[in-house]
């Protein structure tokens, strides 16, 4: 078996299985009867920045001065930045650690053309917490064709949408969900995805021009309806650049295409602003989800629920679409934690895309699209335990009120 990331350049897997019921605002779905180094944005021990805390001001090239002041520590030209240097993938100017991570927004760059442009990314497999699970697998679940979300995206699955990003392939796109920020209440600018949709692992660096678009093409147009799409017809809510980005050490170091040893810790939280306007994420999208992080073993859910938009063939990253299915146990190694594995047929492009579970009536994000095989008939994800947590508590401390 050759497991693959599911991003837009990466790749991942998918899966049918039972029908989900459509998920309303909040995602509600019919539920059927070690320790771990983040690369988190805390500065203080050497995590993921967009810019430090001065960035207010202008600075070279029309850039917050922070940002500026960062690129420049890089060795990066910030006057040519903004025109097309963050291009350049030289490998000594390829950002790799934490503390490098620099995004500033550059206005209107990803218009309607480009993102739909954007390929799909592969997913990666990573380890989890250890467990009573840690070594087991269980049969490879039968194939769940994936279902089409209902339109308008925006009132039956309001958290979930897309992110952008470059890199040296050229636009990747995979798939993200809105989470409420436990520190600022209904003002959440935090998005879930997948770590190998904001950094390449172990043979590369941090991606460029990372934004999320939530309910992308709200009302699931085709292709034909959107030759002359507008902006505001691809992205109703806006697109959001991320200024901040957390993701795991171990996908930092141990990460790549067919996945690796960071595939276990394959997640990333995003800190973002819009392109326009003042409002948080939350109040512009009307919905967030809160993140489960007690790692149930897979045999003790019954249902779960993963949401995204699958871009490689036959799909084409313009509609939405879910797989429910009964989760089963994946383990890539003995030495890793076990994942979540569903059967769907998904493809790249739902890299990243959140999977929920009903708890006590409420739904809550449970782990993300990870990996696939090259067939498309599962998909696998992490799951989310104290070290993911750890990982969003910093992000929420540090960035959430930002």
């Amino acid at each position: 078996m050759r497991s693959t990331p599911m991003s837009a350049a990466p790749r991942r897997v998918r899966r049918t299985a039972f029908v989900a019921a459509g998920l309303v605002t909040a995602l509600t779905l019919t539920a059927c009867g070690s320790d771990q180094e983040e690369a988190d944005a805390k500065p203080a021990d050497g995590a993921s920045q967009a810019a430090d805390a001065g960035a207010s001001g202008d600075g070279e090239g029309g850039l917050p001065a922070g940002i500026a002041d960062r690129l420049k520590e890089q060795g990066i030209d910030v006057d040519q930045w903004k025109d097309g240097g963050w291009k350049n993938w030289d490998r000594d100017k390829w950002l790799t650690e934490a503390k490098d991570f620099v995004n500033p927004m550059i206005e209107g760059l990803w218009k309607p053309d480009r993102m739909k442009s954007a390929q799909e990314a592969d997913k990666t497999v990573t380890t989890q917490d250890a467990t009573a699970d840690q070594g087991a697998t269980d049969p490879e679940p039968a194939p769940v064709e994936a279902v089409a979300e209902k339109t308008p995206y925006h009132d039956n699955a309001a958290p979930v949408g897309k992110v952008f990003f470059d890199s040296p392939e050229g636009s990747m796109v995979c798939s993200g969900t809105v989470i409420k920020d436990v520190n600022h209440p209904g003002k959440s600018n935090l998005v879930w995805t997948a770590g190998h949709c904001v950094h390449a692992g172990g043979s590369g660096g941090w991606y460029r021009n990372i934004a999320f678009v939530p309910s992308y093409n709200d009302l699931a147009k085709s292709e034909a309806q959107l030759a002359d799409a507008t902006t505001a017809e691809m992205a109703p809510y806006g697109t959001w650049w991320a200024d901040w980005a957390s993701t795991s050490n171990q996908w930092i170091q141990g990460g790549s295409e067919e996945g690796g040893d960071g595939a276990a810790y394959d997640y990333s939280v995003l800190h973002v602003k819009p392109e326009q306007g003042s409002k948080s994420l939350e109040e512009t999208v009307g919905a967030a989800l809160e993140v489960d992080f007690s790692a149930p073993s897979a045999t003790e859910v019954p249902s779960m629920g993963a949401w995204g938009y699958p871009a490689a063939a036959p799909y084409n990253g313009l509609q939405m679409f879910k797989c429910v299915d009964r989760p089963g146990r994946l383990s890539l190694s003995p030495s890793l934690p076990t994942m979540y594995r569903i059967g769907c047929t998904m493809t790249g492009g739902s890299s990243g895309g959140g999977w929920f579970r009903v708890v006590d009536g409420e739904t809550r994000l449970v782990s993300n699209t990870s990996i696939g095989p090259l067939e498309n008939t599962w998909l696998a994800g992490p799951r989310l335990g104290p070290e993911a947590q750890e990982m969003y508590q910093n992000m929420s401390r540090t960035y959430g009120g930002q």
